[in-house]
């Protein structure tokens, strides 16, 4: 398992808004989960219009080979596969009354789908 931190310098796997982890922090605290081992696992699969798509849970712990970054407090868990796909990518979350919510800004991306759930590399 690979650990990054956001104070370590250089390129990180996935870089973690404050807004995004400040949300996935109080999400997994509002589930009792321990936020010291626990964290948010980001993945992708196949599917939606575009071919491949995002995936979020909270998971308890990492896997062995997975990697994990840590941000503002938030731990995030990333297997080796889908690093390929969003490695250098953005977790953001937005509020407001229309599209609230986690998104993820990939720059592996060639084109999305006009929801933005979606994506082909």
């Amino acid at each position: 398992m690979s650990t990054e931190s956001a104070s370590g310098g250089g390129d990180v796997a996935v870089t973690v808004t404050p807004a995004a982890a400040d949300e996935a922090v109080s999400l997994l605290e509002g589930e009792s989960m321990d936020t010291d081992v626990a964290g948010l696992r980001l993945f992708v699969q196949q599917g939606g219009c575009a071919g491949l798509s995002y995936g979020m849970r909270f998971d308890n712990e990492p896997e062995d080979d997975d990697t994990v970054v840590e941000q503002h407090g938030l731990r995030v868990f990333v297997d080796p596969a889908s690093m390929n796909y969003i490695g250098g990518s953005t977790l953001e979350f937005e509020g407001g009354l229309q599209g609230a919510g986690f998104h993820v800004d990939n720059p592996n991306a060639e084109s999305s789908c006009g929801c933005g759930e979606s994506f082909r590399t």
